[in-house]
């Protein structure tokens, strides 16, 4: 008997799961804007953030009916934050200012399991430009900054639940410039 409930709980499972539509088709664009919790960059004794990690993402649904009710799509990303290191050395702040801007490509594959709700996953590929500043007083003739240019990879998972056609609140974790994203998204 036991067996039995689990299939037919098993079969309605999936046959709810396959009646829900995909909130991001073809030709569909959507704009999402975030702010970040935790970011990956900078953390560690010493270490303040300035700027909380923010960003915006636009997507395009590029293709629909991929494992029958998903769908891919694509898109850019632009984030930014800011954070300084700090030490006191004999009552003088000394250390330094650093802020990152991430640019990416990302391609996200889209599979609604909730009504309402669009569940994703993807991968983001792009460049970290990545600035530093010395400050404090320790040393008047010690003047440093930098600025360099590195590759970056991110995984993410998200959902986007949807108020309206075109309004919805975001949430994203993952590894990119923070652990995890809320804000909003706007479909167009």
């Amino acid at each position: 008997m036991k067996k039995i409930a689990i299939t037919l709980f098993a079969a309605f499972l999936v046959l709810s799961l396959s009646a829900q539509d995909n909130l991001l088709t073809k030709g569909e664009k959507v704009l999402n804007f975030g702010i970040g919790l935790g970011s990956t960059l900078y953390s560690g004794s010493y270490y303040s953030t300035t700027v909380p990690p923010i960003s915006a993402s636009f997507e395009m649904g590029v293709k629909d009916d991929v494992l029958d009710i998903g769908s891919i799509g694509v898109g850019g990303y632009l984030g930014y934050t800011a954070a300084k290191w700090e030490y006191n050395y004999f009552g003088t702040d000394w250390g330094y200012k650093y802020t990152s801007l991430i640019i990416g490509a990302r391609g996200t594959f889209h599979y609604p399991l909730v009504d309402k709700l669009d569940t994703y996953t993807g991968i983001m590929l792009g460049v970290n430009i990545v600035t530093d500043k010395s400050y404090g007083d320790i040393d008047p003739t010690y003047d440093y900054s930098a600025s360099t240019t590195g590759a970056i990879f991110a995984w993410y998972a998200g959902g986007r639940y949807y108020f309206s056609d075109n309004f919805a609140a975001m949430a994203e974790v993952g590894y990119g410039i923070a652990w995890l994203t809320l804000g909003v998204a706007l479909k167009f």
